[in-house]
């Protein structure tokens, strides 16, 4: 069975568990494999590159992935968070809050 993702990327999230809990932020990546987002801003690790021809190395600050069950959307008209519906509209299905019934994004 095909898994449902009602989450993308640009949608705005808040954590809901682990250590960056309540925290907001924008989802930059998906990944569908492992079930984990990119977050603009959290879980922030630091890295030690070597230099190469492109990029100076050094020690280098960049955000880690979160498991896709511990973020939540935020509800655009109540700013809380909310589990995601599907509705139909004008023969095209878009993603509601559930809390309040708004449409998220622009169009699914």
């Amino acid at each position: 069975m095909a898994e449902r993702w009602r989450i993308k990327k640009g949608d705005q999230i808040q954590v809901i568990a682990g250590k960056e809990k309540g925290q907001k932020g924008e989802i930059i990546r998906v990944f569908r494999e492992t079930r984990r987002v990119l977050v603009r801003g959290l879980m922030m690790k630091t890295r030690h590159r070597k230099p190469s021809q492109k990029d100076p190395g050094g020690i280098v600050r960049e955000e880690g992935s979160i498991h896709a069950s511990n973020v939540m959307l935020i509800d655009p008209k109540t700013n809380r968070p909310t589990r995601v519906g599907v509705r139909e509209e004008n023969g095209k299905k878009v993603r509601i809050a559930k809390r309040s019934g708004a449409v998220i994004g622009k169009s699914s």
